[in-house]
């Protein structure tokens, strides 16, 4: 009985996953709207330091600060 109850899940997710991808329509990516203005393109450089410098910057920042302030006692 486990057994039916699964393909029976497994038959309606797939179904409707597909009927979704059926109906959707496409994006239109190429057509532009009305006020549409899209900015200047990133270079690798920029890229890389919006999505991985600056993070990482951001991350040592807080962790420095944590440490900084740290009121605990130590042990040792």
């Amino acid at each position: 009985m486990d057994k039916k109850n699964a393909l029976r899940a497994g038959a309606v997710a797939a179904g409707t996953t597909l009927m979704m991808l059926l109906m959707s329509s496409p994006a239109l990516a190429l057509t532009r709207d009305d006020g549409d203005d899209p900015a200047p393109g990133l270079s690798v450089a920029q890229t890389l330091g919006l999505y991985v410098g600056l993070p990482i910057l951001l991350f040592l920042v807080i962790a420095g600060l944590v440490m900084v302030l740290d009121k605990s006692k130590k042990k040792a």
